[in-house]
Formats: C-alpha cells, sequence, structure tokens
C-alpha cells in the first residue's frame, strides 16, 4: 500500500491550495510546470507550506476535502502548527 500525503501550496498571489499525492516531489514539480492542477497554474511559482504524511489514499481524500472547507485563517493557523488535526 502506498502512503499518501495531503498538502498545502501557498501560490504567488498568496492564496492557498490543498491537494494529495503519494509522490510529493512528483507533484510540486507537476504544478509548477502547468500540469497539476488548473488552478495552481493560473499562479505560479507555488510552494508547498503543509505537507502531513502517513494516510491511506481514502484518508488522504477526507482529510482534503475538510481542509479544503476551511477558512484562510483556519489554515493558516495549521500551517503555523497552531492547530493540530486529531
Amino acid at each position: 500500500m502506498n502512503e499518501w500525503s495531503v498538502y498545502i501550496l501557498q501560490c504567488s498571489d498568496d492564496t492557498y491550495y490543498t491537494g494529495i499525492t503519494n509522490d510529493i516531489e512528483h507533484r510540486l514539480k507537476a504544478h509548477n510546470s502547468k500540469t497539476g492542477a488548473r488552478y495552481t497554474s493560473q499562479r505560479l511559482p507555488v510552494h508547498y507550506v503543509y505537507i502531513k504524511n502517513g494516510y491511506t489514499q481514502s484518508e488522504a481524500r477526507k482529510e482534503e476535502i475538510v481542509i479544503k472547507n476551511w477558512n484562510r485563517e483556519k489554515k493558516i493557523k495549521l500551517i503555523n502548527k497552531e492547530f493540530q488535526r486529531p
């Protein structure tokens, strides 16, 4: 079973993009070469500000959905480790 990661990217316009991957290095290259998400392709360059490993694909997808529904302030707290997911 592959280990999956949940990540948050900071885009050049200071917005955040949340996603999942089982190859963190490849995924960042994809985002920065415009073959990642459409959202990030318009806001290059992007860089990781949060990565959490150790998920199954299903768990990662569920966590991604939760984080995507958060407001910016809550995401910033998670990035700054002021908020820990249970």
